[in-house]
């Protein structure tokens, strides 16, 4: 008879008493008793029983019935909350009347409650610094920075408590500037008119054209 660990036990007789298929126990001194929780019984086909079943462990079960208690590292926190991290952070550059703007979006991974968000914005200088541009608080997962001049930005976001304990901060850089050039412009003749199309290096669906001409 086989037992799950794969190991094979023959006898050499049937021992008095054990019929055919019946239940019996064997005891050595090499083995030791083990409890299993049967999870299912299926029959074969030629009489005998797969039997699939999970070894139990009575740490495991003190845990399901009492519940588990953790005494890690809470240096740095209060109450034992943390701040959550700010992810997906995103900037969507939009030109209005001439003036831009950025609408910032991002979610946490968790909600805590009394948590704010600071944004910093910086912009590179000439000499390859950065310059504060604006700072902002907010409880909301969304943000517009306005009248925005040209130039190469850097937005970091970070959650803040009530304590100003700060979570994992996520930052994204943006560039404002002038649309580029058309590559290109393909003209088309037609009856009595012509058909300009420009065309860009690098495909923006905000870009629009202004059309001058002169005879």
């Amino acid at each position: 008879q086989s037992v799950t660990d794969g190991v094979k036990v023959k006898v050499s007789r049937v021992p008095d008493g054990v019929a055919g298929y019946s239940v019996w126990g064997l005891k050595l001194p090499t083995l030791r008793q083990r409890l299993f929780r049967c999870v299912s019984i299926r029959e074969n086909d030629d009489g005998t029983y797969a039997i699939t079943a999970v070894q139990h462990v009575p740490e495991k079960e003190a845990i399901v019935d009492n519940g588990a208690h953790f005494d890690g590292d809470q240096s740095g926190t209060v109450n034992g909350v943390t701040p959550p991290a700010v992810q997906h952070l995103t900037a969507e550059v939009t030109a209005d009347s001439g003036e831009y703007q950025v609408l910032a979006r991002w979610d946490t991974p968790k909600v805590v409650k009394g948590v704010s968000f600071m944004l910093r914005l910086t912009v590179a200088a000439d000499d390859g610094s950065e310059r504060l541009v604006s700072t902002a608080r907010t409880a909301e997962t969304t943000y517009r920075f306005t009248q925005l001049a040209l130039g190469n930005y850097r937005l970091t976001v970070r959650a803040v408590n009530a304590w100003g304990q700060q979570g994992d901060p996520a930052s994204v850089s943006f560039r404002i500037a002038a649309p580029a050039a058309p590559s290109q412009i393909e003209l088309t003749p037609g009856y009595f008119q012509i058909t300009a199309t420009p065309h860009l290096a690098v495909y923006d669906p905000t870009v629009q054209f202004e059309f001058w001409f002169s005879e």
